[in-house]
């Protein structure tokens, strides 16, 4: 797979983040705006705390019934979620979204967020190559038993 460096992927990129106290409300009009489909959410010193994306919004909030113009991120984020560093390769960002189920991976240096990977990066070069190492785990997995 290819070696490239995350910090490439996301060098490019402005980040939208927010404070806890946003609501729901709020966080999707800034989704919209910057046609993404997840929020950093960040502490007053900048350090990530968590991420409120678009399966969020569905699950924690539409499906329980939630106001979103009264409810806070912080009642319905995924609180201190895995991150990645922007000097590992996208490849162990794709392989971490793929075995953990998740669409959207904060990119942190120093417990600060400087991007976000998601899984539509993997709409470049590294798409065909995941895609052929899944099959090849697969494989492995069939003959292991």
């Amino acid at each position: 797979m290819p070696q490239r460096p995350i910090r490439e992927v996301v060098k490019r990129q402005k980040i939208v983040t927010t404070a806890a106290t946003t609501t729901v409300l709020e966080a999707a009009r800034m989704m919209k705006k910057a046609e993404v489909g997840a929020v950093m959410v960040v502490k007053a010193d900048g350090k990530l705390a968590g991420i409120f994306t678009e399966r969020d919004a569905l699950f924690r909030l539409i499906a329980e019934g939630r106001d979103p113009a009264h409810t806070r991120l912080a009642d319905v984020m995924t609180a201190q979620p895995q991150t990645i560093s922007p000097d590992k390769p996208f490849h162990h960002a794709l392989m971490m979204m793929f075995e953990n189920g998740f669409r959207h991976v904060p990119v942190v240096e120093k417990g600060r967020p400087i991007g976000m990977v998601s899984a539509r990066d993997a709409l470049g070069p590294e798409l065909a190559e995941l895609e052929s190492e899944v099959q090849r785990r697969q494989r492995i997995g069939e003959i292991l038993g």
